[in-house]
């Protein structure tokens, strides 16, 4: 398969007055053209901190970041900021969460969108218009040769975000990172916003990373996931595997503390306990410990003391967990049968 994007041992850290806050520490996982990778985890999981790295934005500030960012064979962290510019929007954009604040009150959305062209294309901008209203018809906003020259404001949200798609594909980049895209709109325009997603992959054979928090959304778009918690990935796999197959606790809340249709009524959901750790002293051993309701099933100290490495599962080495669990299929379907 051509992984045209590979993450290896990405750190990126944040120097403060109070010590280092390890918002990535060690990340890794592949991306192939065509497919979608979903990103989840708790707020403060690292999830658009690795992302953005992607984009170079952590450029210019106090972070810390090391490793490897691999796309198509070219290591964005070593390029200088030039090349980067180049390549942002050109050959990998990104969707963001809200936006109303990723759009400028002050411009049109034909004039934005239509900036985003003009830097990678030397063309005036009658050319930059007419491509623009293709993008906005091809995104499903009605009358677009109209709507250009509407301001942000003037959109609803489920249009806001179809324009923020039109930005991030006039370009046909070869990867797209969505950062929670459909987490302020309503869930028809939810299901509208990801089956545009998907047929403009198909049309585009672009890779998507979504970040969200929803794993409805995973179910329905990702090829795999990974799932992050304190910086780290503590799950990886193929989403059907994971989702129903998760082999670590974390996970295992995740799930459990989503609502389920088809259950009962009166089931309770079962939420994760307790918070998420400070990234700028997390706990020793698995950063989930202090969480965790089986960690007493492990001998000895070891979730106190000893850090688990990412290893194979036990369906296969595509899967993969860290976790000190020697048997994770007994708690999981403990875990699942009171979700």
């Amino acid at each position: 398969m051509d992984n045209f994007l590979s993450v290896r041992d990405l750190r990126v850290h944040f120097p403060t007055p109070d010590g280092v806050v390890k918002a990535t520490d060690g990340l890794s996982y592949d991306l192939a053209r065509g497919k979608t990778l979903g990103i989840v985890g708790e707020s403060g999981s690292g999830k658009s901190v690795s992302s953005s790295a992607i984009l170079g934005l952590h450029r210019g500030t106090n972070a810390q970041v090391s490793g490897e960012i691999l796309l198509d064979g070219t290591n964005l962290l070593t390029i200088t900021d030039e090349e980067m510019r180049q390549r942002r929007g050109k050959e990998v954009a990104m969707i963001f969460q809200d936006p109303l604040s990723a759009m400028h009150p002050y411009y049109t959305v034909g004039n934005q969108i239509a900036e985003a062209y003009r830097v990678h294309h030397d063309v005036n901008k009658k050319a930059a218009r007419t491509r623009v209203v293709e993008m906005l018809e091809l995104v499903g906003i009605p009358q677009p040769d109209r709507r250009v020259d509407d301001y942000p404001h003037q959109f609803s949200g489920g249009m806001r975000q179809r324009a923020m798609i039109a930005m991030a594909l006039i370009n046909d980049p070869s990867l797209v990172i969505a950062d929670e895209p459909t987490t302020a709109l309503d869930v028809t325009v939810q299901a509208q916003i990801l089956d545009l997603l998907q047929k403009l992959q198909r049309e585009f054979n672009t890779g998507i990373i979504i970040i969200t928090h929803d794993l409805g959304v995973v179910a329905e778009m990702a090829d795999d996931v990974l799932v992050m918690y304190a910086g780290k990935a503590v799950e990886y796999g193929p989403t059907k595997e994971l989702l129903t197959h998760p082999e670590m606790p974390y996970t295992w809340g995740l799930l459990s503390s989503v609502p389920d249709l088809t259950a009962d009524v009166d089931e309770k959901l079962v939420p994760i306990p307790g918070t998420p750790p400070s990234l700028l002293s997390p706990p020793k051993g698995c950063a989930f410990h202090p969480r965790c309701r089986y960690k007493d099933q492990v001998a000895g100290d070891l979730c106190v003391t000893q850090q688990p490495d990412l290893t194979p599962g036990s369906r296969g080495p595509g899967h993969l967990k860290r976790c000190h669990l020697t048997d994770p299929t007994v708690p999981n379907e403990e875990e699942v049968a009171r979700s």
